[in-house]
């Protein structure tokens, strides 16, 4: 993944796959091992456990051996770093669109985009 570098970067690539996020909201329920998080998904072991290591790689979950099995948890930290990103990007254009709509309203600009 020549392209996805940062923490951040790889976050967001882990979340663009449907079978990635699914995977994320079971575990807020709770940890739990590889074999019980994979029974949902019509796709073989050694395929789910790619996408297993594709979050276990950006820090969005963690996992550890207990026994013979391999159990999965989520990491909130990581949730965080995307979150604060996302709501800092929401306020930098809520921003931008207030200004927008001030010039349009000192401009006289109507509803409909013509100049009254």
């Amino acid at each position: 993944m020549p392209f996805h570098t940062t923490p951040l970067d790889l976050a967001f690539h882990a979340l663009s796959d449907p079978t990635r996020r699914a995977v994320l909201s079971r575990l807020v329920e709770g940890e739990m091992p590889v074999s019980v998080l994979a029974e949902p998904f019509d796709m073989a072991l050694p395929s789910f456990a790619q996408h297993l290591k594709v979050l276990e790689d950006c820090g969005l979950i963690a996992s550890e051996k207990r026994g013979r099995s391999r159990w999965c948890r989520l990491v909130p930290e990581r949730f965080e770093e995307a979150a604060n990103w996302m709501e800092a990007e929401r306020r930098r254009w809520t921003e931008r669109l207030d200004r927008l709509e001030t010039f349009l309203d000192k401009t006289g600009a109507s509803d409909d985009g013509k100049a009254v």
